[in-house]
């Protein structure tokens, strides 16, 4: 089913678990997807744009640069995104500096760019990746919820303020997912990523934590006609399990 065909996405982050799963979706349901990471080069993709998201120019200039490569851009995913453990009296100023970079600079740099484009030429949709512990803060996360709840918050404002522009603007909010950037963290802390993973497991009403494909269909769901009218929406993507 080619929902997305002749349209144009821009997915940022795209050599992540996510992000690759993102990519995958988009591109089976017929769109043209432009990719974004500092190595994009193993990627499959219809146009990669390697760059730095901590570098304002480059995400300044992204929108525009894939709308003159592909001709357009209707749809742009926020999908980047980097995890600081510990309180704030653990936290760095190059923690701090990474975080509020990628997590919250990057996509309102992007999105303040890629607007005017999509409102140009009749709308366009944008999702951002949040999260639940965005939502509702856990333990030993500060500077990580906090980036989150910016993005949810952004996302809500920039989704009252452009809905008449014909675009519209939601977040996907998940919990864990089983990505290498969470088996990393777990190998980095000393845990088997394995036996962690299956114990986080137990822990999840529906029985498991998320695969990247469960944020990939919500996030296609969210940029398609589907969600025509779900605007400025945090919807999360948890299993039925609480941030605790």
């Amino acid at each position: 089913m080619n929902k997305f065909s002749g349209k144009v996405a821009l997915v940022t982050g795209a050599a992540g678990g996510i992000g690759a799963a993102i990519v995958q979706r988009l591109r089976a349901q017929g769109a043209i997807v432009a990719v974004s990471d500092r190595d994009v080069a193993g990627i499959k993709a219809d146009a990669r744009l390697p760059g730095d998201l901590l570098d304002p120019a480059f995400t300044d200039g992204l929108p525009a640069a894939v709308h003159n490569t592909l001709g357009r851009l209707d749809i742009v995913v926020n999908n980047a995104g980097v995890i600081t453990r510990g309180p704030v009296t653990e936290t760095t100023d190059a923690d701090w500096a990474l975080s509020l970079g990628v997590n919250v600079e990057a996509p309102f740099r992007i999105c303040r760019a890629a607007i005017p484009l999509m409102a140009g030429s009749g709308g366009g949709a944008i999702v951002n990746i949040a999260s639940c512990w965005g939502l509702r803060p856990g333990p030993n996360h500060a500077v990580y919820c906090m980036t989150k709840a910016a993005l949810a918050s952004l996302t809500q404002c920039m989704g009252m303020d452009h809905a008449h522009q014909g675009i519209r603007i939601n977040a996907v909010c998940p919990n864990e997912v089983n990505t290498p950037m969470l088996r990393t963290g777990f190998a980095k802390r000393g845990f088997d990523p394995d036996t962690a993973i299956a114990d986080l497991n137990k822990t999840v009403p529906i029985g498991r934590i998320a695969e990247p494909e469960d944020i990939a269909d919500v996030v296609a769901f969210l940029a398609s006609d589907a969600a025509r009218y779900v605007v400025g929406a945090c919807i999360e993507v948890n299993g039925g399990k609480p941030v605790s």
